[in-house]
Formats: structure tokens, sequence, C-alpha cells
């Protein structure tokens, strides 16, 4: 008994299927990578000896149109060989012949999704946006996105403003009230990590293709929103964007409840006094409020103190060649790229062939940069020096110690010793 199998994929829109996928003991298997030759070759050495199975994935693999499978069935069946498809339910000749009208409809169906596929497909290969409307602060031009003018500024602003405070509601309300532009919380966020304003154009394969059109922020300023997104997600949304600068980073350490900033004023009075309480403490009597101003004054000491030995301690990764390393593999794939258009010239690379090398080298300097994008911007060591210094957090703002604080610190317990207390802070690193 002779089993063979055959497979086609389409390369613009599948990478080429495992050829071990049959679960059976198979005697050769015939692929095909966009066009049919191995089709071709299969049937005429059918004619010349005896096979018993061929194994399919489905109907529609038999050709590009409805006639093409309906001759390939016809000639199979001459053969005398059975066809089995292994992802249908009308797995066997004679069932596929019974149900042939309806699998004719699902042929149609199929092949007529694969071309609006295709056409995406070969779009993508020239970095076309994708089909749908352009994001808000872009127009769409003839094979790019196009800045908007008039809504551009809105769109930058909004960055600027995150970028300031690092607060996603604070930009949100921001653009409310200066251009009263309303979006949701949930938009805004899809907008600091839309691939677009960082002038990249993302498919629904999730493959992104960098340098396709005019950015409206800097990749330093991707970068950096990206740090500030993946530290607000350790913290509650409302914490991220509070005023004081210790917000959301204290627990209690007797009943360890999370503490929260409170303001207490004195009437006719324009004074007012901050304390730290806990959010939700179930002691009785409850665990008492500390004055923020010396719990913010001891967490500068302790940073200043404990900081450059918690960062003398660590093993860390020379950073500069890591970067090194990202830059000339992000080099060496440009070079590939700009040989490509003389390869097709010498006839060592087909067009299509070439638009897909082109494509792939593309996605994956892409990928590079992003990498490149996410690694630290400065050197750890220098920068614990830097901020070892008292000076260097009483001159900040309130927003710009929040921005440090979050940056070095995961948790600042507060250890209460009958009526005195201590802080320890527990380090990111």
């Amino acid at each position: 008994m002779k089993i063979i199998a055959y497979l086609y994929s389409d390369p613009l829109l599948e990478s080429a299927p495992d050829p071990t996928i049959w679960g059976w003991e198979v005697d050769k298997v015939y692929q095909d990578l966009g066009g049919r030759q191995q089709l071709r070759q299969l049937l005429e050495e059918c004619q010349a000896e005896t096979v018993d199975y061929l194994l399919i994935r489905g109907v529609e693999e038999l050709g590009d149109s409805v006639q093409e499978v309906c001759n390939c069935l016809t000639e199979v069946e001459a053969l005398g060989i059975q066809l089995i498809a292994i992802e249908q339910t009308s797995t066997t000749t004679t069932n596929i012949r019974a149900d042939l009208l309806k699998l004719l409809q699902e042929i149609q169906n199929y092949q007529r999704s694969r071309r609006i596929r295709q056409g995406h497909a070969r779009n993508r290969l020239k970095a076309s946006p994708p089909p749908g409307k352009a994001p808000y602060g872009y127009r769409r031009g003839k094979d790019k996105y196009i800045i908007d003018k008039s809504a551009a500024p809105v769109v930058k602003e909004f960055f600027e403003r995150f970028l300031l405070y690092g607060s996603l509601r604070g930009a949100v309300r921001f653009l409310v009230k200066k251009y009263g532009k309303k979006i949701s919380v949930s938009t805004g966020r899809r907008w600091l990590t839309n691939p677009v304003y960082r002038g990249d154009t993302a498919y629904q394969n999730n493959e992104i293709i960098s340098n396709t059109h005019l950015p409206i922020i800097s990749r330093e300023e991707a970068a950096q929103i990206d740090r500030l997104l993946r530290r607000n997600r350790r913290m509650s949304p409302r914490t991220a964007s509070a005023n004081r600068s210790l917000a959301g980073l204290l627990v209690c350490g007797e009943c360890q409840s999370s503490m929260t900033v409170v303001r207490v004023t004195t009437p006719r009075q324009a004074k007012e006094y901050l304390y730290l309480r806990p959010i939700s403490c179930p002691k009785s009597p409850k665990c008492r409020s500390i004055p923020y101003e010396e719990v913010f004054q001891q967490t500068i000491k302790m940073i200043c103190r404990e900081l450059p030995q918690a960062v003398a301690e660590m093993s860390l990764p020379d950073m500069g060649r890591i970067k090194e390393g990202v830059k000339n593999a992000i080099a060496t794939k440009k070079d590939i790229l700009t040989q490509l258009p003389s390869l097709c010239e010498t006839g060592v690379l087909d067009p299509e062939t070439s638009q897909l090398r082109a494509y792939k080298l593309r996605t994956e300097i892409a990928s590079l940069q992003q990498q490149l994008a996410e690694l630290p911007p400065v050197n750890l060591r220098e920068t614990a020096q830097a901020v070892s210094i008292p000076q260097f957090w009483l001159d900040l703002s309130e927003s710009e110690r929040r921005f440090y604080f979050r940056e070095f610190i995961r948790q600042i317990q507060l250890l209460r010793q009958d009526a005195a207390w201590e802080l320890r802070v527990n380090f990111i690193f």
C-alpha cells in the first residue's frame, strides 16, 4: 500500500506547514509554495505507478479556482486514488463527491477570502497602511499615512502631558479642558501604545514595519512612554497620577494596609497639614497616622544612604556592549535590504521573493529597534551617585520627585515601634 501527501501554502499568507502533520506513515510528501508545480508532478508520477491514498488538508488546496479543483478531483478519481482530506468533514473521495455542491460553495467562499487576504498581504509588502480609518492625527494618503495638521497638535500635547506627569487620566482630562476633545481612558492608552504615532505601521498579524511615515513623537519619547506605562502597571490608576510623590508607595508594616495621603486644614486658616494613614486597617484601635513631611524627609535620607550601596552590590550587564550588538544587527539587516534591488536586477531573486525578503527584514529591524528602545537609557551606577545627594530631591517639583521615586522604589514599609517608627525601602532592582 502506497500513501502520498500534498501540501499547499501561499507565502504571502502563511509560513510553510510541517510536512509531518499527517499522523500516517507517508511514503512521499509533495509541497507547493505559491505555485502548483509539485501538484502536476504528483499527478504525472501517479500515472506511472500505483498509489492507494492521497492525503490533503482540504479540497481547496487542489486549485486556485473551483474549476481547477473539480478538474483535479476528476484526475485523482480516474487514477483510482482514494483521496482523504484530514481537516474536512467529507474526508474521502466518496463523501466528497456526495457533498460536492456544499463543498463547491465552501471552496468559493474560501477562495474569495483568500483573494482579499492576498490583496492585504501585497499591501503589507509595499508597507501600505492597513484597511480602515487612519488614527486620529493622521489622514490616509496614496500609499502611507499623512499628518493631519489640525489634529496632530492635539495628539502631540497629549503625549507631552503624559511624559511630564506620568498620568494617563490627567492627560485625558487635559485634552477636554484645553481642546474640548473627549476620549476615554482606554482610547488614551491605545494612543500611547499605537505604533502609528511613532512612525511605524502595524498589521493584524502583529507585525510592525518601522519608519513608514512621519511620526508625531520621537523614538526617545516613545521609549520613555513605554517605561512609564510599565512602571504604572505596578500601581492602582489613582495613585499613578496622585499629586503627592509618596502616594501609592507606602505600606503599614503593622496592619499591611496601603497608606493614603490625607489633608487636614484649620478653619479660617490657609495652612494645611498632610498625614499618611492606612486605607483599611483591621486593628482596633486603628494604626495612627504619621506626618507626611517626616516620612518624606526620612525617605530621602534612606535613598541617599542605601541606593548607592544597593546598586554597587548588583551584577549589572555591560549595557554599552548589549546596545552595540543590537545596533550592529540592525545595521547588518539594513545592509542586506539595500542589496535586494541589485539581486533582482541580476536575476538572483525574482520580484516577489525580493518583496517577501524585504518585508521580513523590515519587521526584524522594527523588532530590534524596539529591543533597543527598551534598554535602560542611562548608566544605573552613575545615576545612583547623582540622586544620592539630598539637595537633588529638594530641588525637584512634586511631579518630578514622583517620577524618580517610582523609578527606584518598589515599596516603602512603615515599621511601628510603640510611639516611634522607622522605614524600610524596597528598591525595584
